[in-house]
């Protein structure tokens, strides 16, 4: 079934009057920062590391969304998909207005903010780490309908019997609804990956490595479906920028999950 997509997603707004103007991808980030907060305030590990409901609160408003995923995202857009714009015009690191976070340098952002955060409260850095990594694929579920409405970061052309036309698509090709599949498999399948994960194991690490591996597995092979940033193209061995960037987060999380399973067994 080939769907066209009607003007509705090309950026839409819930409120459009006159400079007041709400959007939907907006809403999205806010809901996200919502339910993560609803589901972490209460998770079992906030708990033991003894933090009260107003300290998961800065861990996901400011420490969370605004220093890590809102500044680090921004800031990894532009070394990863606009370093020429960057290096001709450093200034145009501020013009957030123009769009353009990057999921991976989001991540490190709040990898980053998280760290001095529990410098700051002197608690496990990585215990911490867990608790968010097992509610972020709240917020990436979120993000991606929000990609969607937008009309952005839609997927390849495809020849099926399955598709959608975006209106912000010059061509007007059919294509795959990639916000869509990485919603459904970064969002809801990780979310109850993790939930199950974490049901059978407290140990430190093994959640964050796991967040890790799996997003960077979602990630490498939906992009095979996901039109790759007209700037940049395909970077190597027809992989995008996308793929190369979710190598290192799989081995990065392969190694911390075994790390963290053969110091319990030394334990045990």
């Amino acid at each position: 079934m080939i769907i066209e997509l009607s003007e509705f997603f090309n950026n839409p707004s819930l409120i459009d009057i006159g400079f007041l103007k709400i959007q939907y991808y907006a809403i999205t980030w806010v809901l996200s920062a919502v339910f993560i907060f609803q589901y972490l305030k209460n998770h079992s590990i906030i708990k033991e590391l003894g933090l009260t409901e107003e300290q998961a609160n800065d861990i996901v408003f400011l420490y969370g969304l605004i220093f890590g995923a809102m500044l680090g995202g921004r800031v990894g857009y532009m070394l990863f998909y606009g370093l020429d714009q960057l290096m001709a015009n450093p200034i145009s690191l501020l013009f957030v207005w123009e769009g353009g976070l990057s999921f991976h340098g989001g991540l490190m952002g709040v990898i980053t903010s998280l760290y001095v955060y529990s410098i700051k409260q002197a608690i496990s850095f990585l215990r911490l780490a867990d608790a968010v990594c097992a509610a972020m694929p709240i917020g990436l579920g979120l993000v991606r309908i929000g990609n969607f409405l937008n009309g952005e970061l839609y997927g390849r052309p495809t020849d099926g019997s399955w598709g959608f036309i975006f209106p912000t698509d010059p061509y007007g090709f059919p294509r795959h609804p990639s916000q869509l599949y990485e919603m459904l498999f970064e969002g809801i399948i990780l979310f109850i990956l993790l939930i199950w994960i974490g049901k059978n194991t407290n140990k430190t690490g093994v959640l964050s490595g796991s967040f890790l591996m799996g997003y960077g597995v979602i990630r490498f092979f939906i992009e095979f479906f996901r039109q790759p940033d007209a700037h940049m193209g395909f970077i190597t061995l027809q992989l995008s920028m996308g793929q190369i960037l979710s190598i290192p987060m799989f081995m990065i999380g392969l190694i911390l999950l075994t790390k963290s399973l053969k110091k319990y067994e030394a334990i045990s």
